[in-house]
């Protein structure tokens, strides 16, 4: 599959896989100037890109476990989704979970972009659902 991908500013780097089985590609943050993320702030970071999602997939932007697991750094929205129409430019909003200022520099990896199949359904009201064994059991009605 090819995605097609514009950079819109001098230094976007485009998305890249750091292994061949890797499922998400890196985005890079693009800046002009290294961004100082504070304890509980979330701060909306370029990547300098804009990417043309293929009809029928999403663009699914992850944290990078790295990035989130020891400096505190995850979106903010914990998935960002970018549909098959979209074409302005990827920003990633970070929202830093540390207890100390973290800086955010021009070519930092910032998430990992997954492209999904997400087909889209048709919705139809009905008067009763199938019944399952689970039912209506929510949040933690399976665990023993």
């Amino acid at each position: 599959m090819t995605v097609r991908v514009q950079k819109l500013r001098a230094g976007a780097q485009m998305p890249r896989y750091g292994s061949a089985g890797a499922a998400g590609a890196d985005l890079h943050a693009c800046l002009d100037a290294p961004v100082e993320i504070q304890p509980g702030a979330s701060v909306f970071i370029p990547t300098g890109i804009a990417i043309e999602v293929p009809s029928g997939f999403a663009g699914l932007v992850y944290a990078r476990s790295g990035l989130s697991c020891k400096s505190g750094l995850a979106p903010a929205n914990k998935v960002g989704v970018i549909d098959s129409d979209y074409r302005g430019e990827v920003t990633v909003c970070l929202h830093n979970h540390g207890g100390e200022p973290r800086t955010v520099a021009s070519g930092d990896r910032i998430a990992q972009l997954v492209i999904a199949a997400c087909p889209q359904a048709d919705f139809a009201e009905a008067e009763s659902l199938t019944e399952t064994d689970r039912g209506a059991g929510g949040f933690g009605s399976t665990g023993k």
